[in-house]
């Protein structure tokens, strides 16, 4: 329960720490499962609410874009229809661009002075859930030099070793 009380979890989160605290073997699962189902009960625990509110968070204070937070639902665990259903709700009606915008407004990114400028701003906005399309027109529309973006898209063929 002070888990839930510290940050939003998903089913998937809370279960996993659940587990890492529950005794090992047959008996901690069931107190595991037990618990789980009497939050669901009691309606601590909705992985669409969580979805939702976690999407909602995410556009409209750190206004990410919908890549980012489809990954990030991913890894705390929610199902991908219930992922893909909060997003188009959530994101069907808003401009990628728009969006891009106000993201880089709010993380005071100015217009790039020379390629080194350029490609931290290409990392940061499609580390932000951008897709590199909308990071195009916005650099375009910046008048970057066309040898700016030549040397962006040359990076981007670079295998990356991970």
């Amino acid at each position: 329960m002070k888990a839930l009380g510290r940050q939003m979890r998903s089913e998937a989160e809370l279960r996993r720490l659940m587990k890492t605290r529950a005794e090992p073997g047959e008996q901690g699962e069931a107190a595991v499962a037990a618990a789980m189902k009497r939050l669901r009960e009691h309606g601590y625990l909705d992985d669409a609410a969580f979805a939702e509110t976690y999407a909602r968070l995410r556009q409209q204070n750190e206004k990410l874009g919908v890549r980012r937070v489809r990954n990030d639902l991913r890894q705390k665990g929610v199902h991908g229809d219930l992922i893909a259903e909060t997003l188009e709700a959530r994101y069907g009606q808003t401009s990628e661009e728009a969006l891009a915008r106000e993201h880089m407004a709010r993380r005071r990114l100015r217009k790039p002075q020379n390629e080194k400028e350029t490609a931290r701003i290409m990392r940061r906005l499609v580390a932000a859930g951008f897709s590199t399309g909308v990071i195009y027109k916005i650099l375009r529309q910046w008048d970057v030099p066309d040898e700016a973006l030549a040397a962006l898209e040359n990076l981007e063929e670079e295998p990356h070793e991970e």
